[in-house]
């Protein structure tokens, strides 16, 4: 995986060294800008959770939920998660489903406060590990708050809250003067997801539905003098019409800017308008090409499909299933070129000793030269 990254990179860069530079103008090459989106998987499928039509089938499902995060055990997906990222030292990372998991024994009234698994910690700390130096420059907590009860296998029943975050990381251990990040900015998105069922609210008539919320993640990155704003956002699945309002809501705000911008995330919306949602179409994708964004994969990886979604919700498919790309890295403004991108995560190289995927998805990792 490493090998086929440095191949994949240092191709382009040696087109830039002696031969095609003098010794001067090579020492003053711009530094390239190393970007990564990275869909961590929350660890389960929640449909079952927002299906159930009864407290009996609520308990039922949110306690085979819970049992596959734990299987899909994320301290051990982490490592792998870890080594892609260790592997490039990409200055920012777009992080999604960087989710919290809670617990509160015996279930009962008040908040889910005790941590069972905190994903962006995990992760930061197995960084760490391997010498490398990360913080969060900015999170926005989107999807809602959720808790509900499960079974205990002893019988009894505990809380279960889960929080899903989008996260900004930043490398730390660059000199000012090479590499900083100012200007963090958050948000959620004014269009969202309402859910509507018997146990969730909008029954009766009145009561107030769930909302299904997205957000983004923003900060000016600054590179050898070359500033870049680098967004990440992971744009809504369920329903198009909210999903393409989100896209105009990025353009409006975090990429509405005279600065070179990057966009990083889970767009939830594929090539030639298919939406990741089987049957839906979307036109997100589109719209951001529309707009000016150039797509780094394409224009690295012409004729390759690069598929990014999905392993099956227990990460242990024997083969992989990706069959749509769905995570991006697209860039706007003048002086901005794509040199390399490469896929993580998704050979069976990158699996982790007990056979898991590293998530759901396969990341993305891009190399751009700023000008």
């Amino acid at each position: 995986m490493i090998r086929r990254w440095f191949t994949a990179v240092l191709g382009p860069l040696l087109l830039l060294t002696p031969g095609s530079l003098t010794a001067a103008s090579a020492a003053e090459a711009p530094a390239p800008l190393r970007v990564m989106t990275r869909n961590l998987y929350l660890g389960a499928d929640l449909a079952p959770v927002l299906a159930a039509g009864n407290p009996q089938a609520l308990v039922a499902a949110v306690t085979a939920v819970y049992a596959n995060v734990q299987a899909t055990n994320f301290p051990e997906r982490a490592e792998a998660l870890a080594d892609e990222i260790a592997g490039s030292d990409p200055h920012l990372v777009g992080l999604q489903e960087a989710v919290l998991w809670r617990s509160q024994t015996p279930a009962g009234p008040g908040s889910a406060t005790h941590v069972e698994y905190d994903f962006l910690q995990i992760l930061l700390d197995k960084l760490a590990s391997r010498g490398k130096h990360y913080a969060a420059v900015g999170t926005v907590t989107v999807g809602s708050d959720f808790e509900a009860p499960r079974s205990l296998p002893g019988g009894g029943l505990q809380d279960i809250r889960l929080t899903d975050r989008d996260v900004l990381l930043a490398r730390t251990d660059l000199p000012a003067r090479v590499f900083s990040v100012a200007n963090p900015q958050a948000a959620r998105f004014q269009a969202h997801v309402p859910i509507c069922r018997p146990l969730f609210g909008c029954v009766p008539p009145g009561n107030v539905p769930i909302r299904v919320e997205r957000g983004w993640v923003a900060a000016d990155a600054t590179l050898s003098g070359n500033t870049t704003r680098v967004v990440t956002t992971h744009l809504e699945p369920a329903s198009p019409t909210v999903q393409e309002a989100q896209a105009d809501e990025l353009l409006a705000g975090p990429l509405n800017t005279t600065l070179r911008t990057v966009l990083l995330g889970d767009l939830n919306s594929a090539a030639g308008g298919v939406g990741a949602t089987p049957g839906t179409a979307t036109q997100s994708y589109n719209h951001l090409l529309a707009a000016g964004f150039t797509d780094a994969w394409t224009a690295t990886r012409p004729g390759n499909p690069g598929a990014t979604c999905c392993q099956a919700a227990n990460l242990i498919n024997p083969t992989s299933s990706l069959t749509q790309r769905i995570d991006y890295v697209l860039f706007r403004g003048s002086g901005v070129t794509a040199l390399a991108s490469n896929r993580v995560g998704d050979t069976q190289a990158d699996r982790t000793p007990s056979g898991l995927w590293p998530s759901d998805h396969a990341g993305v990792r891009s190399l751009l030269l700023l000008r």
